[in-house]
């Protein structure tokens, strides 16, 4: 380049800019472009540069995924048949510690159609019948139902499990006494010498067998012998399921009349002599104490309680339900303490036990709803309280609450 154009050049740079972007334009335009570029450049120019990108970016991460798929499943199986012989590695799983589960996870209630499976920590264990003769210690306040139902027995079972102790009274229930808890509805028998297993079955209204075959008597019934007097030794215990039988009566006689009073001799020194003449009664009845409601056990014929037990406290006035005589008046030797009973010539007779005072003798006539004693606690009673029964000598003892007035 001459000087004079250094000199133009000097002073004139702008030129120089131009003259070098004019040749690179020229460079450019004249450079090879290649297919791809030439399709980079025309997706630019339809907007979808980026989309491309992305999807492509996507295709080789799923190639990636791939290739290390199959170099896994490589890397950890064991061709069946190796050509040279040689045994392959195979990696181990890693051991997994056992966890310690504090809490079962909640399950969702998720109304799939199916079964679903709980996840249950502790084991439920079913209750398994109970094949032998128990025992309870009673509490103050038990009664034989109440005994009855804690154990799915009927209160009869308790009354006959245990007649050397209650004597089938469910009055003579005292606390810390043990009862005998039968595993089943029945009686409990002691064998006696000469028993034979016929006629003890027959008494107690089942099949020989049920008594043999039942567990847990432990009877061997080829070591039996002679059903008639069987191989069993005398004060054996044998459980009797579904056995029952009548109860030994610990009350009162029914037909205590005053013209033949005779009965009343064995219930104790308050037994009167034959009575003719005296009050007769209406044929209706009131109730015999101020309270109408009850403090003990109820009339229930299946635990031999014949009567009703009426709440009251100690020395409140206890009154002739219908108008009559006193055919016993003094101590009973059968639990009921201290006893007044009326005949009201009606073919009623009425009992009024466990008093606590006395206040009419033999042969007295008595007016309907007058006072004849004091609420009490005598004889086997675990409270004051008034034990009445009503009887007739046709019928026997009936329910109270069948002739009383309602409550």
């Amino acid at each position: 380049m001459s000087d004079i154009d250094n000199n133009y050049l000097n002073e004139n740079p702008e030129a120089e800019q131009g003259e070098n972007a004019e040749h690179g334009k020229k460079s450019r335009s004249e450079r090879p472009s290649s297919f791809f570029s030439r399709s980079l450049e025309l997706l630019l120019q339809l907007g979808l540069g980026e989309s491309t990108l992305r999807l492509a970016s996507n295709a080789l991460l799923l190639i990636v995924v791939v290739g290390v798929v199959f170099l896994m499943r490589g890397f950890y199986t064991e061709p069946p048949d190796s050509p040279s012989g040689q045994s392959v590695l195979v990696a181990e799983p890693t051991p997994i510690s056992a966890v310690e589960i504090e809490e079962a996870p909640v399950a969702l209630n998720v109304n799939s159609g199916g079964i679903p499976r709980m996840a249950l920590i502790h084991t439920t264990i079913p209750s398994r019948p109970r094949l032998e003769v128990t025992t309870y210690d009673v509490q103050e306040g038990d009664t034989v139902f109440g005994i009855g139902e804690k154990y799915g027995l009927t209160p009869q079972t308790i009354l006959w499990s245990n007649y050397n102790i209650l004597l089938d009274d469910p009055h003579n229930l005292r606390a810390g006494q043990e009862l005998s808890i039968l595993p089943v509805d029945g009686t409990y028998y002691e064998w006696q010498d000469g028993d034979g297993l016929n006629g003890v079955a027959e008494f107690f209204g089942v099949a020989p067998d049920e008594i043999v075959n039942y567990a847990a008597n432990r009877l061997d019934k080829e070591a039996l012998g002679d059903y008639a007097l069987p191989n069993i030794v005398p004060g054996t215990r044998l459980i009797v399921p579904g056995g029952e039988r009548l109860f030994i009566s610990w009350s009162a006689p029914i037909g205590v009349t005053r013209e033949d009073p005779a009965s009343s001799y064995i219930l104790g020194d308050g037994a009167c002599e034959p009575i003719t003449g005296g009050a007769v009664g209406f044929g209706t009845f009131v109730w015999p104490a101020a309270n109408h409601y009850l403090s003990g056990y109820d009339w229930s014929p299946e635990t031999n309680h014949r009567g009703i037990d009426i709440a009251g406290h100690e020395g409140a006035g206890i009154f002739a339900v219908d108008a009559g005589v006193v055919v016993y008046s003094g101590w009973n030797n059968y639990g009921y303490g201290n006893v007044v009973m009326l005949d009201h010539g009606t073919g009623f007779q009425s009992m009024y036990a466990h008093l606590s005072a006395i206040y009419v003798g033999c042969g007295q006539s008595v007016g309907q709803g007058e006072s004849i004693g004091a609420f009490g606690s005598t004889g086997r009673s675990s409270g004051a309280h008034l034990h009445f029964e009503l009887m007739t000598s046709i019928y026997g003892k009936v329910n109270p609450w069948d002739f009383l007035p309602p409550p």
